[in-house]
């Protein structure tokens, strides 16, 4: 397919028109559910008000900050019809987070549900004077204008290239600062196409979206690639075990995502065993390898698991291990998705055998043009048509692809990726701190937690409680460090690199 030429893409729209009384959305805690009609008609009157009310135009940025609402979907689809670009934003961040991201962003539009509002207050004059500012809710909110039947809801044909940026996905970078992942039509469409083909996906299928909206999983681990099939997907503003028992029964749920740690905490809930799970095909699980324990236990609930990988600059579904295979391939991610190459290469860029680890590369249409204002960041991870993931992994003797270490320093707390580079830049700007490290260690709750190492300025005095009070209202909860722990220096290799496999020797010895 040529990618630069123009082509229908606006889903709903053909839903609208094959299956009218489809229920496209639920929203969970409110009840109201959405059919595909109602769906295009609200996405319609929201494209307008953008365009009139806001003057949006092609290419223009609109910056959201808002939990799991319905209404966000709404603007996802109608900002498409603009030919914008939506930039979703963690609401987890703190105000100097979300500064930053705004301002390398520069949004024509910023849009902020009410209990944020401090991040927006937050602003430098100069910032808020070049950008529009409109209320996610309330009375007067931006949202409350799409069911405003009074407003007209002119249909809108929506074409675009694949090539076509339609979302900036941030992420913590290696080196410090968030850098924003461009997401394209075309990458939406191949990851559907891709998800849709190895998860066998039917007009049928219903799945709950807990994931938050400003990540990647939220829109396209399974709630685009659903509402490109023609599917349902119900809408939850966080995710709660007892209450996503009960709707995969009482809602008749057919595929279910989540985290290991996501699956453990529904396996042991009193309502696990309540639960029939009867409509429930399989789970799909990412993040980490679960363990055989757990996944025989929802087996035994005739839930099958299937393991997978991904990331937001490529896919993100990108593997996707059978269910059948989830006991003897234990650990393993299974297969490349249908339209994805992969190479696994050793320092030198030279393919490695089978069974032998190296670096994963991918290419493939649900590759990221690149990073947002970024070239060097672009240039460094995207080569010569191949994207670089910085993950090692092998392919054994059946051709399976196991995940050996994760994308350099990076650790998972609580289902968040969690990058040191950041959190050690931003340590650094401690008076008294002369050198910190940080390294993700066990941790009972969340999986992993981060422990810094830190060493002080000669003559300079600081406490561990003092240490996390900076990090506090600076970075977020999820970010900040749950240990401190001081040395005199950072054990270096010859060439100046900390050695943190060194430090988590030190933590397994404390």
């Amino acid at each position: 397919m040529n990618s630069s030429a123009e082509i229908r893409t606006d889903w709903i729209d053909r839903w609208a028109m094959y299956a009218p009384g489809q229920t496209a959305l639920t929203d969970e805690e409110s009840g109201r559910s959405f059919t595909y009609a109602q769906c295009d008609t609200i996405i319609n009157r929201l494209a307008g008000v953008l365009l009139h009310e806001y003057g949006i135009a092609k290419g223009d940025r609109i910056a959201v900050l808002a939990g799991n609402e319905i209404e966000y979907v709404f603007l996802f689809f109608a900002a498409q019809k603009c030919g914008a670009i939506l930039v979703p934003i963690n609401f987890r961040l703190t105000p100097r987070e979300i500064t930053h991201i705004v301002e390398d962003c520069d949004p024509a539009l910023f849009i902020c549900q009410e209990q944020y509002g401090d991040a927006a207050e937050a602003f430098p004059a100069a910032l808020r004077d070049r950008m529009a500012i409109a209320a996610f809710d309330g009375p007067d909110s931006i949202t409350v204008r799409a069911f405003n039947e009074a407003l007209p809801a002119n249909r809108l044909r929506q074409e675009a290239d694949f090539d076509t940026p339609v979302m900036v996905l941030y992420t913590s970078g290696t080196t410090g600062a968030p850098k924003g992942a461009v997401i394209t039509h075309g990458m939406l469409f191949w990851n559907s196409i891709n998800t849709s083909m190895r998860l066998n996906l039917v007009q049928q299928d219903v799945t709950l979206t807990f994931a938050p909206f400003f990540h990647t999983g939220g829109w396209n681990v399974l709630t685009t690639p659903f509402l490109h099939r023609g599917g349902h997907v119900i809408l939850l503003k966080k995710f709660d075990p007892a209450q996503v028992l009960r709707l995969c029964d009482s809602a008749g749920v057919t595929i279910l995502f989540g985290v290991p740690t996501m699956m453990d905490m529904m396996q042991q809930a009193p309502e696990f065993t309540e639960a029939s799970l009867r409509t429930v095909r399989y789970a799909i699980v990412g993040g980490e390898p679960m363990p055989i324990k757990l996944i025989r236990a929802w087996q035994e609930k005739g839930v099958p698991i299937r393991q997978g990988y991904g990331l937001t600059e490529f896919g993100p579904n990108v593997f996707s291990l059978n269910e059948e295979d989830a006991i003897r391939k234990i650990g393993s991610i299974g297969f490349p998705n249908f339209y994805i190459d992969t190479r696994i290469v050793d320092d030198d860029g030279n393919d490695v055998a089978d069974g032998e680890a190296g670096e994963l590369l991918l290419r493939g249409p649900v590759c990221t043009p690149g990073y947002w204002n970024n070239p060097a960041a672009t240039d460094a991870t995207i080569r010569h048509g191949w994207l670089h993931t910085g993950d090692v992994v092998r392919r054994d003797e059946d051709g399976y692809y196991f995940v050996v270490d994760r994308k350099k320093d990076m650790f998972i707390s609580g289902a968040e990726n969690v990058y040191p580079a950041e959190i050690e830049q931003f340590l650094r700007t401690h008076p008294a701190v002369k050198a910190v490290a940080v390294v993700g260690v066990p941790d009972d709750r969340w999986g992993e937690a981060g422990k810094a190492f830190v060493v002080l300025h000669e003559g300079a005095q600081a406490t561990a409680e003092e240490i996390l009070d900076f990090c506090r209202g600076n970075l977020a909860k999820y970010k900040i460090p749950k240990y401190v722990v001081f040395l005199d220096i950072l054990p270096m290799s010859d060439s100046g690199k900390i050695l943190k496999k060194q430090l988590r020797e030190i933590d397994h010895a404390r």
